[in-house]
């Protein structure tokens, strides 16, 4: 068993090369070999999101609190909410953030494969956000 406290996962600004807006990251746990799937919660201002990415392994995302938004390319802009479990299947590109008026914060979790949890893409345009109204 291990015990991994709070105090010693300090968070993060979320890297202005992958968010829109203000992000936090707040680390839950890593990935212990021979696992491969480590975990974040990711604390959205109103109005900031994700570049768009993709996961070689998936990823999934528990909604905690908030209003969020995410989009898979070719599909619509969703709503998420608390409660809300959120799947994307490995390679599906994506994006996810808060709503333009209200906060949201998630749990993602992903799996590594070779080293790489993520490939980060381009920025999810204003326009592109903005399709959510």
């Amino acid at each position: 068993m291990e015990i991994m406290r709070a105090e010693s996962r300090p968070s993060r600004k979320g890297p202005a090369d992958w968010f829109t807006g203000a992000v936090r990251i707040d680390p839950l746990f890593a990935a212990n070999a021979p696992a491969r799937a480590a975990g974040n919660a990711v604390t959205f201002e109103p109005g900031a999101r994700t570049a768009g990415h993709t996961h070689p392994l998936g990823q999934v995302l528990i909604v905690t609190l908030g209003l969020g938004l995410a989009q898979r390319e070719g599909g619509p802009i969703e709503q998420l909410r608390p409660g809300d479990v959120v799947w994307f299947g490995p390679g599906e590109k994506h994006w996810h953030g808060a709503s333009p008026t209200i906060a949201m914060t998630h749990i993602a979790v992903q799996e590594a494969l070779d080293g790489s949890a993520v490939e980060w893409m381009e920025k999810v345009s204003d326009q592109e956000y903005a399709g959510s109204q």
